[in-house]
């Protein structure tokens, strides 16, 4: 079933997708079927998107769990599971919502980028540097660049992410945090790269989200789905030309084609983008995973 929305006690966030309830020193995080584009939420959702999200998430959190701490407890499958929190259990949540460790929030969304597209695409053919950062010469759209970027933003809970310079980075977490947000998002990534190529896709960029727990800092939210990614496929890859994606593009590139001037209200999707879009998840989770969704 389509799930826009959850309306249980506790609803302590709702964010562009997920909703999130305070069990204590747990939270319930539930993704939802809702879709954002350029951080605006759409009027139409995408079947079964909610659930990819979270068993992705939970599946990579997994993999990558020996190179840093995440906030995963649990992929609730069973009402059982949220007994021990008098947390009421209808059947929509099960499959689309993790149980996590509560944590302090790093107010930061920490980009690596591995190769030229998007944003970053926009800048360099305006100034020839991406974000400030020198650039060579000549690079087409979709080139991998000389080496991938860091290149955090804010974190906006309404309206768009601005990029931040090191310098400001610096201001807002301190320089070892900052030092730290760095090194880990891209040793994460690189890690990630390595694991989808030879799974039939490229890892073009990615947002990760960290906070921190007894001091410790660990990855929270979502990780390597295709909302906080872009995945090509390999097979397909042809630089100078945006390729085709197992992400939410799809559904970008359909309101730029309309004229949407990506302020809110969005245009409703069309059946057939959204049906499209549904394929391009599961087609991501199959290729990632080895397994076909069900």
């Amino acid at each position: 079933m389509l799930v826009l929305e959850t309306a249980l006690p506790g609803l302590a966030h709702r964010g562009k997708v997920r909703d999130l309830y305070d069990l204590g020193d747990h939270l319930l995080m539930v993704a939802t079927d809702r879709i954002s584009a350029f951080d605006v939420v759409l009027p139409t959702g995408i079947p079964d998107k909610g659930a990819i999200l979270s068993r992705l998430s939970a599946f990579w959190f997994a993999q990558t769990a020996h190179l840093v701490p995440n906030h995963l407890v649990a992929v609730v499958e069973n009402p059982v599971q949220l007994a021990p929190y008098g947390f009421p259990c209808p059947p929509e949540l099960l499959g689309r919502s993790l149980l996590v460790r509560k944590a302090r929030r790093i107010d930061v969304e920490c980009v690596a980028r591995g190769y030229l597209a998007g944003s970053a695409w926009a800048d360099y053919r305006e100034s020839g540097t991406i974000f400030g950062k020198a650039m060579p010469a000549g690079l087409r759209e979709a080139d991998r660049l000389p080496q991938p970027l860091f290149t955090p933003t804010t974190k906006a809970e309404t309206g768009h992410d601005e990029p931040l310079s090191e310098a400001e980075l610096v201001a807002l977490v301190g320089a070892d945090l900052a030092e730290q947000l760095r090194e880990t998002t891209l040793a994460l990534y690189a890690w990630a790269c390595d694991f989808a190529l030879p799974r039939g896709i490229i890892l073009a960029d990615t947002k990760l989200e960290f906070g921190l727990l007894d001091g410790q800092m660990i990855v929270i939210d979502e990780m390597f789905t295709p909302d906080s990614s872009r995945f090509w496929a390999v097979e397909e890859y042809r630089p100078g030309s945006s390729p085709p994606s197992f992400d939410k593009q799809y559904v970008r590139d359909w309101l730029i084609a309309r004229g949407w001037d990506r302020e809110p209200p969005a245009p409703a999707l069309p059946p057939e983008v959204v049906e499209r879009t549904t394929e391009k998840y599961r087609e991501a989770y199959r290729r990632l995973t080895g397994r076909a969704w069900a």
